[in-house]
C-alpha cells in the first residue's frame, strides 16, 4: 500500500513512540477520517460533543475558551505534527467548553470514539502511544499553568518565541495576546521593547 503525503506524516509521529507492522499501519489508516476546515471555520464549538481526536497534517488552529465578558483566552495553537481537540469531551461525550478555530486552511485527520475504542481491540500497542501523548500534554500543560504564575507576561512572550519560532509569524497580535493573557495594546508594546533587546 502506497501511503499518502498525510498518513506517512501521522505514521511518523506513532513511529516515536512504538513500532508498526506494515499490515498494523494499512489499519490504523483505514481508520482515520480526512478532514479539510477553511480558515475561520470551527473544528468544535463550545456545547458541542467531541467526536473526534486530530491530527494536523497542513495549517493551523487555535483552542480557546471564551470568559463571561465575551473575552477569549487561547489554551494552544496547533499546527503540522501535533494533536488537537477536546479529550475531555471526547472520552465523556459530554458537551466541550473549548472552540476550535481554524487560522488558516487547514486539513487533518480524525479518529472517531469508536474506531479508538476498535484500534485499542485490534492493535492493543496503541494504548502505550496514546497514553505517551496524554502525558506529554499533561506535562505541557502544568508548565504552561506555572508559566501564568510565576513569569511575566514579557518572559511568557519570549518563552513563546524560543518554544515556538514557526508559529511567531502564523498567529496574529491579537491571538497571541489572548495566548499570553493580556491586552493586544499591552502585546504591541513588550513585541516593540523585545524586538529592541
Amino acid at each position: 500500500m502506497n501511503f499518502k503525503e498525510s498518513h506517512l506524516l501521522i505514521l511518523t509521529n506513532v513511529s516515536r513512540f512504538i513500532d508498526l507492522s506494515q499490515l498494523e499501519k494499512q489499519k490504523y489508516i483505514s481508520l482515520l477520517t480526512e478532514v479539510k476546515v477553511e480558515k475561520k471555520d470551527f473544528l468544535l464549538q463550545a456545547g458541542e460533543v467531541a467526536k473526534y481526536e486530530y491530527f494536523i497534517t497542513h495549517g493551523c488552529l487555535k483552542v480557546y475558551t471564551i470568559d463571561d465578558d465575551g473575552a477569549p483566552h487561547i489554551s494552544m495553537f496547533a499546527i503540522e505534527d501535533y494533536w488537537t481537540g477536546d479529550l475531555s469531551s471526547f472520552m465523556t461525550k459530554e458537551p466541550s467548553r473549548y472552540y476550535i478555530k481554524a487560522t488558516e486552511h487547514s486539513e487533518l485527520l480524525g479518529i472517531s470514539r469508536a474506531s479508538y475504542d476498535l484500534l485499542f481491540q485490534e492493535i492493543p500497542k496503541f494504548e502505550r502511544f496514546y497514553r505517551m501523548l496524554y502525558q506529554k500534554s499533561l506535562i505541557s500543560y502544568i508548565r504552561r499553568s506555572n508559566q501564568g504564575i510565576s513569569l511575566t507576561a514579557e518572559e511568557r512572550y519570549i518563552d513563546f518565541k524560543k518554544k515556538y519560532p514557526q508559529l511567531v509569524s502564523r498567529i496574529t497580535q491579537k491571538d497571541l495576546a489572548a495566548y499570553i493573557g493580556i491586552t493586544p495594546e499591552f502585546m504591541s508594546k513588550i513585541i516593540s521593547k523585545v524586538n529592541r533587546m
